[in-house]
């Protein structure tokens, strides 16, 4: 298997679980906040999902098909993480239509968008660093 359909795998695995992060025990607190920090419900599973399930085909389908999924996908989720660091919204969840910017300390934006950043930035350059 090529470096990019295992990391398109790996990233399946990474949105899994974030996916199945408010059905675990003990992750969230009183305010349904994962780690106290992460608002996600149904509409964020079903966003974190239906990438798990993009990055799998993905990597199961070509290297070809993983490096697409990893320029688009990590561009669409680094935008997002850049635009809720900036904004204290994101695009992903329609947050910055619904809701608009939203005042929040920026120490908690940088928390709250870190794994759009990491995530999103690392797919990039995976992308582009791995040609075939």
């Amino acid at each position: 298997m090529t470096p990019l359909r295992l990391i398109s795998f790996g990233y399946f695995c990474a949105l899994l679980i974030a996916a199945s992060l408010n059905y675990v025990p003990g992750i969230a607190d009183a305010e349904g906040r994962a780690f106290g920090i992460f608002a996600l419900d149904l509409s964020d599973d079903a966003l974190h999902l239906a990438s798990a399930l993009w990055a799998l085909a993905a990597s199961l389908w070509s290297a070809r098909a993983s490096r697409i999924f990893l320029l688009v996908f990590g561009a669409l989720y680094l935008g997002d993480g850049l635009l809720g660091l900036l904004t204290g919204s994101g695009y992903l969840d329609l947050g910055i239509l619904l809701n608009g910017p939203v005042a929040q300390p920026f120490g908690f934006r940088i928390l709250a968008n870190l794994p759009h950043l990491v995530l999103g930035g690392g797919a990039v350059l995976a992308g582009l660093i791995w040609r075939r």
